[in-house]
C-alpha cells in the first residue's frame, strides 16, 4: 500500500481539513442561500402562518358566535317550553273547572228531571186514584142500588134517587171505617 500524498507548495494536505477556498465558497453560497430563503421562502411561510392563524382565530370567533347564538336559541326554546307547559296547565285547569260546572249542571238537571218525574208520577197516581175512587163509587153505587131495589122491592132507576142512595151508602161505609 502506498500512501498518496499531494503536495502543493510543499505542504501536505489533510483530507479531514477542508481547503480554505472551499470554505470561503461554502460560506458565500450558504449566505446566498440564507438570503434567498429569507427573501423568497420565509415571507411565504409567514403569510401562510398568518392566514392559518387568521383562519383559526376566525373559526374560533365564529364558533364562539355560533355557540352564543345556540345558547340564546336554547334559552328561548326553554322559555317557550316553559310557557307552553304553563299554558297547558292553565288549559287543564280551565277544563277541570268547566268539567266541574258541567257535572254540577247535569246533576241539577237530573235532580230537576227526577223531581219533575216524581211530581208527574204523584199527579198521575192521584188522578188514577181519583179515577179508581170514582169508578168504585159508580160500581158500588150500582151494586148498592141493585141490592137496595131488590131489598126494598122498588125500582131505583131514577138518577136523582139513585145518587142520594149511593151517597148515603158511601157515607155510612166511610163512617164505619
Amino acid at each position: 500500500m502506498q500512501t498518496v500524498t499531494l503536495r502543493a507548495s510543499g505542504a501536505e494536505l489533510n483530507p479531514l481539513i477542508p481547503h480554505p477556498v472551499e470554505m470561503v465558497l461554502a460560506v458565500i453560497f450558504f449566505g446566498l442561500l440564507v438570503i434567498l430563503v429569507k427573501i423568497f421562502v420565509v415571507p411565504k411561510f409567514e403569510e401562510t402562518f398568518a392566514d392559518r392563524t387568521a383562519a383559526i382565530e376566525g373559526g374560533l370567533a365564529a364558533a364562539e358566535t355560533k355557540q352564543a347564538e345556540a345558547d340564546a336559541k336554547m334559552a328561548e326554546l326553554e322559555k317557550q317550553l316553559a310557557d307552553a307547559r304553563h299554558e297547558a296547565a292553565r288549559i287543564r285547569e280551565e277544563a277541570r273547572e268547566q268539567g266541574a260546572v258541567i257535572v254540577a249542571e247535569m246533576r241539577e238537571q237530573a235532580q230537576n228531571e227526577a223531581t219533575r218525574i216524581v211530581d208527574h208520577g204523584k199527579t198521575q197516581i192521584e188522578a188514577e186514584r181519583q179515577q179508581a175512587v170514582t169508578s168504585l163509587r159508580a160500581e158500588v153505587g150500582a151494586l148498592a142500588t141493585g141490592l137496595a131495589g131488590r131489598i126494598v122491592g122498588e125500582s131505583l132507576n131514577d138518577d136523582e134517587r139513585q145518587s142520594r142512595v149511593i151517597d148515603r151508602f158511601l157515607a155510612e161505609l166511610e163512617g164505619a171505617n
